[in-house]
């Protein structure tokens, strides 16, 4: 006799799921938003270093190279990479790696959720993260150097030279996780199916370029069509 509930039941769609790899400068921070609230699917941003920090108990400076935000943290980013290699071997430094890898894991499995539930993840190397998963998008804003300096230096309010600073700081340290973390180059083509130079075009153009990317990406994958 066959088993009614599962003979009238429908498999169910997946939930929409995309990754931002944003540099310096492109406005990951506002078109990560604008998506998710166009996919109606929850933004996963600044909800990751606070979940890791109260589940791990590492401080939230540790946590936040993971982060790919505006230089009002990247110092204290950078402070937390550059400390690392100078690390004298000795309780202090396996304390450093031992809480880092436990906030990779956390973050791991933080994203790995937002697999089943949707969402759009800003950073953390969610392109790879979450590779395995069939119908996440992954995304790469980038765009020239110079451009993305100007643009900082107007969302910013902040002359030129500084904005040169945070750009090219905040792409050192971006760079230098992603390496570190996951032995990967977070700027190859490779791990992306959409990459934008999102100096290029207005906010509103790269999130409507993103979601029917996404939407199409999702029928594309939908296992109940």
């Amino acid at each position: 006799m066959p088993d009614l509930e599962s003979a009238g039941s429908e498999p169910k769609r997946p939930p929409a799921v995309v990754t931002l790899a944003a540099l310096y400068g492109t406005g990951g921070v506002v078109i990560g938003p604008d998506v998710a609230r166009r996919l109606g699917v929850a933004f996963l941003d600044r909800a990751i270093p606070a979940s890791v920090a109260a589940q791990t108990g590492v401080p939230e400076e540790v946590v936040a190279a993971a982060d790919e935000r505006p230089l009002s943290r990247g110092q204290r980013l950078l402070a937390t990479l550059a400390r690392a290699p100078s690390l004298t071997a000795g309780p202090a430094q396996e304390r450093w790696f031992l809480e880092e890898g436990e906030m990779r894991s956390q973050i791991r499995r933080f994203m790995a959720d937002s697999a089943r539930s949707g969402g759009v993840v800003l950073g953390r190397a969610g392109a790879i993260v979450l590779s395995d998963v069939p119908h996440a998008l992954h995304v790469y804003l980038g765009g020239p150097l110079q451009a993305r300096i100007a643009r900082a230096a107007e969302a910013e309010g902040v002359d030129r030279a500084t904005a040169e600073r945070r750009v090219k700081a905040n792409d050192w340290a971006r760079r230098e996780y992603v390496k570190r973390a996951y032995g990967a180059d977070g700027d190859d083509p490779a791990l992306y199916h959409l990459m934008i130079d999102a100096t290029a075009f207005h906010v509103d153009a790269c999130v409507d370029l993103i979601v029917a990317a996404a939407t199409s990406h999702l029928r594309r994958t939908d296992p109940t069509r």
